[in-house]
């Protein structure tokens, strides 16, 4: 039995252009922001901690593609070794900086893993974030800057993505660490 709140809401798409403001948010250490999506990455629960920060309403949300809270200074080449993580049934840690209503944003260390239903089969996708270490966001901070800076040096979309998953998974490689040991080792 679902609970109000994890009730399949309507799908719908979202098409937003906000500014980013450049001014950031925090939330307290002790807080966590969950939410939960289908697989299609639709939003299907939201604490109150996520509204709060993001700005947005419950029903703003419901339904919502969980990219409403992404900002532009995100490389398209993390969140497709995430959606790739997950989807394979793995979990994820990652930061991420999210864009607020407003344009204001937040950092987090997102830890996404996927909800399995009796047969092992996954039927979507649990997160929770919390508040990241000021020290590894300086450091990610760069290395997305420099993954950013890849994507849109190509005029091709989808070559930028290309060359930019390459320079993080030759990043990697390098390191002799795993995404997740990387991320936790910040």
């Amino acid at each position: 039995m679902l609970s109000l709140l994890e009730k399949k809401p309507p799908t719908r798409s979202i098409r937003r252009t906000v500014t980013p403001t450049g001014r950031e948010r925090r939330f307290r250490s002790r807080d966590f922001i969950l939410s939960k999506t289908d697989l299609k990455g639709r939003i299907t629960y939201a604490n109150d901690v996520f509204l709060a920060i993001s700005g947005f309403t419950e029903k703003e949300v419901m339904g919502a593609p969980h990219s409403i809270v992404r900002h532009p200074d995100m490389p398209r080449c993390v969140f497709q070794f995430f959606w790739e993580t997950i989807a394979s049934g793995n979990e994820i840690f990652a930061y991420v900086v999210n864009l607020c209503k407003n344009g204001d944003h937040y950092w987090v260390l997102a830890h996404v893993t996927p909800t399995f239903d009796a047969d092992g089969q996954i039927v979507g996708y649990h997160s929770n974030r919390r508040s990241p270490d000021r020290r590894a966001v300086a450091e990610i901070k760069e290395i997305y800057a420099e993954l950013l800076a890849i994507e849109n040096g190509h005029q091709d979309r989808k070559a930028g993505l290309a060359a930019s998953r390459s320079a993080l998974d030759k990043m990697l490689a390098d390191k002799g660490l795993s995404f997740n040991e990387f991320v936790l080792s910040l």
